[in-house]
């Protein structure tokens, strides 16, 4: 019989995955659901030390022994702290302690409550990581709760052993323990360089079994010739296809950009469920497209593997099951060499699908705005360049429109995703090549930034194209803040500012544009190379329309779902009848 709280049932379910059976428990109130679960569980091997300074000691010498993790748990507040000592010596001599420290409700810290000391990190230096679990009461507290517990267990062993803490919060607790059988959490496991070939080996049967498996990549700075040919070699044995977006700088066979074919506006959540794949396989940084929200939407019908060359535990689409702790180029090389024997026999059905739909994907006509700004500039951008995307618009636009090559290195500042500095960073670029250097930026993200100008080293290769629809056009793309009479004030920070004096004042060649014509005849000064100066284009548009423009390029190509359109369609109906004021009056009331 189990305790009812979940995160001490998540503990329970990964300690016995990965095989954990030494138990040292100390007798106190708080920690009694997880000692009275484990205690009539025939997988655990317990034993009670009712001081806990002792306790500690005791699995001290378990682990060392014993060579694997041993658990200790105890009570809150001093008997805690009675664990110090031993976990300092496990520290220095490498021993994998878990050390499970039950807590109060954090609301009542400070509070004079009795009991309860602040124990959140409270060993310091002296354990490999220390996590605080949720209190559950969500499927997003249960993922949370999934993957830090794996985080500390994969810890004790990782770049050498020791000790980890994880305290466990709770509102309260029952004495009784009636669940007939604890939760079932998804294990993670790690793959090293130096991980036996017979784990890597079961890594390969199942892979080499999947009919649909999905290459993620995102954002790289530098991708390496090798990897690029790997992954073509990858893509043709095991008859899949890369997905990644122009920061991602992938240039190999079988890549696509998902960023209008996945766009939550062109799929929905219903209609993207055929392309659920069974294998995730992700390397490299960020992804802003809206495939990174599908995939999570489905999350647990998958396995996602991460290549991640620290090691660490990203699991963005919430359903990580393994980490390979070593280079994409090593692990692709591996599986390429693995398969080669048998590529023939391959179901190539899933990746054809994807391809047709990915092929399907069609642009239309639009009126003058910060989107047929970008689509006319990026498909002239010449090979070899480098180009920056500050932040929003410049990246879902121009991965929109797409590139005329991948031959094009791509930045941007998404690690964070702020608003400062991408003019900055930009210069620092722009001075690495002899090549001319392209910046797409917002008039936030440039007033912003601006300083940025007068830096002595700017080459005069570099080329700035900077859309002022005079404020943070985000705001009016987004639905939720559409009809807001006040938006303007503050939130989208409307101005009437442009870029002439501060640009020209610094020795910049400056040329503006506020329609088609003249921003056609202005374009050709971006890629011309003979400027003795470096250039700035400032178009200027209007938020309003820059908006309306990307949402029916966006629903331009729209999927969905029978019964989801039909929901749509009859909305659009209603909508139409009672007008749009009265609809949101009646959604509000009716929530």
């Amino acid at each position: 019989m189990y305790t009812s709280l979940k995160n001490y049932q998540v503990i329970i379910s990964l300690l016995k995955q990965n095989n954990i059976r030494h138990l040292v428990l100390s007798a106190g109130t708080r920690n009694i659901p997880f000692v009275q679960s484990v205690e009539n569980d025939s997988f655990f091997i317990c034993y009670s030390v009712v001081d806990e300074r002792s306790a500690a000691y005791m699995a001290l010498g378990l682990s060392l022994s014993l060579n694997e993790p041993v658990v200790i748990s105890c009570t809150s507040s001093t008997a805690t702290c009675n664990y110090f000592p031993a976990i300092a010596e496990a520290y220095h001599q490498g021993a994998r302690l878990i050390i499970l420290t039950s807590d109060r409700n954090p609301a009542f810290l400070n509070q004079r409550e009795d009991q309860m000391i602040d124990q959140v990190g409270m060993y310091g230096k002296f354990v490999k990581l220390a996590v605080n679990l949720p209190i559950i009461n969500t499927n997003e507290d249960l993922w949370h709760c999934q993957r830090l517990v794996n985080e500390a267990i994969l810890a004790t062993s990782h770049h050498g052993k020791g000790p980890v803490q994880i305290n466990i919060p709770m509102l309260a607790y029952s004495t009784l323990c009636a669940e007939m059988q604890h939760l079932d959490a998804r294990v993670i496991n790690r793959y090293t360089v130096e991980s036996t070939i017979t784990e890597w080996e079961e890594c390969f049967v199942k892979i080499v079994k999947a009919k649909k498996i999905l290459i993620i990549a995102g954002q790289n700075n530098y991708v390496s010739e090798r990897l690029n040919k790997a992954l073509s070699k990858f893509t043709n044995l095991y008859k899949c296809i890369v997905l990644a977006e122009y920061m991602a700088n992938v240039d190999c066979e079988n890549v696509y950009n998902p960023f209008l074919p996945f766009d939550s506006h062109t799929l929905s959540t219903h209609a993207f469920e055929p392309w659920v794949p069974e294998i995730v396989i992700s390397f490299g940084g960020n992804v802003m497209s809206s495939i990174k929200t599908h995939l999570r939407d489905f999350a647990g019908r998958y396995e996602h593997w991460g290549i991640e060359e620290s090691g660490n535990i990203v699991d963005m689409y919430k359903s990580l099951t393994k980490v390979f702790e070593c280079t994409p180029e090593y692990f692709f090389d591996f599986f390429n060499a693995k398969v080669e024997s048998i590529a023939e026999m391959r179901d190539c059905t899933y990746m054809k699908a994807m391809i047709s739909y990915m092929n399907s994907i069609k642009l239309c006509n639009l009126s003058f705005s910060n989107n047929t700004i970008i689509r006319d500039f990026v498909c002239r951008i010449p090979e070899k360049s480098i180009l920056h995307l500050s932040i929003n618009n410049s990246i879902r636009l121009t991965n929109y429109f797409g590139l005329p090559s991948r031959n094009i290195r791509v930045f941007a500042n998404i690690g964070t995703h702020g608003i400062d500095g991408c003019l900055s960073s930009f210069i620092g670029q722009a001075i690495t090549s002899r090549q001319l250097s392209f910046l797409i930026i917002g008039d936030l993200s440039f007033f912003y930034d601006m300083g940025a100008m007068r830096i002595k080293h700017v080459p005069k290769t570099s080329r700035i194209l900077m859309i002022n629809n005079y404020g943070g056009g985000e705001f009016h793309y987004s639905t939720t803040l559409t009809n807001d009479p006040t938006m303007d004030l503050h939130t989208s920070a409307a101005h009437h500012t442009d870029a002439k004096g501060w640009v020209e004042s610094i020795g910049f060649a400056y040329y503006a544009a506020r329609n088609n014509d003249e921003y056609q005849k202005i374009l050709l000064k971006l890629f011309d190379e003979s400027s003795d100066k470096p250039v700035f284009v400032e178009v200027f548009s209007d938020m309003e329309i820059d908006a309306q423009n990307t949402h029916i390029l966006e629903n331009f190509n729209r999927k969905e779902a029978v019964k989801e359109k039909i929901h749509r369609i009859a909305k659009d109906l209603f909508v139409k009848t009672v007008g749009m004021h009265n609809a949101k009056r009646m959604k509000n009331i009716f929530k």
